[in-house]
């Protein structure tokens, strides 16, 4: 596989030649002057300091030339949670920071390595619709962080190419090309989106209710924009003070959200009450069953199987089949005719 490195500085491109050379194919320049058009790669490694206005003009021009390149790794040094959104938002597709060391370096990049994946072209594709969506819910994290206003259009052009893409490839593909490429929050929400749409088109929703359910699917989590990190990925159970931070994301993300023109009232709504149970049980508002519209219903099925799926480095992704047991136990809280139409979504489609 060949890997191409840019950096800021010559010392952290020597840095990573070194750790890297003897593995790979490696290019590397320096990012006053890349020029990623003459250095075609399968894996590209950027590290540079985003607190230098410079470095952050000269990623933005150079990334939009990076969406065939399967594998993207930001090294930074900052720990600053902006910066690490801020790096998915140029376009990264995984971001490394704290100390890189040669042995983390490799684990990233032997997982990127597609000499060996049957999937074709088909698969590419996923991954520039997942890397896509990923960077449009960046942006949004990084603008409900700044207090900028949120890039709605992105968001929902996002939205729609996960479902061009659910449609044409189905939804284990998806599932598989989300899990391998991404993780944490952005992993999620991809996981939901593609979840909620495969769902809609299993119930035979027409257009105008798809266009819906993605749209509320890539907004659902923002609020968690403002949840500490440390709380937020967490590895291991809460605590009680630690649950109750997490559990403001739902309001959070709709006072975020209201008084955006773009966002109807129907999607704050589903942003808002996604952990609403029929049985009052949920939060933030204890809403009861007839309270809660379908897409709010559709959309917690959905946010539920994917919480349970997802891949953590600290915990190993739960088969479909138990996550759906899981669902299926959930009486009284979840519409058990939307439960029973969710079993093919689960295990077959």
């Amino acid at each position: 596989m060949s890997v191409h490195l840019v950096a800021d500085t010559s010392v952290k491109l020597s840095a990573l030649r070194s750790m890297l050379e003897k593995q790979y194919a490696v290019t590397s320049e320096l990012l006053s002057g890349a020029d990623l058009v003459r250095n075609p790669s399968e894996a590209v490694v950027v590290a540079a300091d985003l607190r230098v206005v410079e470095n952050i003009a000269a990623l933005k021009e150079m990334f939009v030339k990076l969406n065939h390149v399967p594998k993207r790794i930001f090294l930074i040094d900052q720990k600053a949670r902006l910066f690490v959104v801020q790096a998915y938002a140029l376009g990264a597709t995984r971001v490394l920071n704290g100390q890189i060391t040669q042995a983390r370096l490799l684990a990233e990049l032997s997982d990127s390595d597609l000499s060996g994946n049957a999937s074709g072209e088909s698969t590419c594709s996923g991954q520039g619709v997942a890397a896509a969506g990923a960077a449009a819910i960046a942006s949004m994290f990084s603008a409900a962080l700044s207090g900028k206003p949120i890039d709605v259009g992105s968001a929902k052009g996002a939205g729609s190419r996960i479902a061009d893409s659910i449609a044409e490839d189905g939804l284990s593909s998806w599932l598989e090309t989300v899990r391998r490429h991404h993780e944490g929050t952005y992993q999620h929400c991809l996981l939901v989106t593609g979840i909620a749409v495969d769902f809609g088109l299993s119930l035979g929703l027409a257009k105008p209710d798809i266009e819906r359910l993605y749209s509320a699917a890539m907004f659902h989590d923002i609020g968690k924009a403002k949840i500490p990190l440390a709380v937020l990925d967490k590895p291991g159970r809460l605590d009680a003070r630690e649950r109750a931070v997490i559990e403001t994301h739902p309001a959070v993300g709709y006072d975020v959200l209201k008084g955006n023109a773009g966002i109807s009232p129907e999607i704050l709504d589903a942003v808002r009450h996604h952990h609403e149970y029929l049985d009052g049980s949920g939060y933030p508002d204890a809403l009861c069953a007839a309270s809660i519209s379908d897409i709010v219903r559709i959309l917690t099925i959905s946010d539920i199987f994917a919480a349970l799926i997802e891949h953590r480095h600290y915990k190993p992704a739960m088969s479909r089949e138990q996550a759906f047991e899981i669902i299926q136990s959930m009486r009284g809280k979840l519409e058990r005719p939307l439960v029973a139409a969710f079993r093919e979504v689960a295990l077959s489609r």
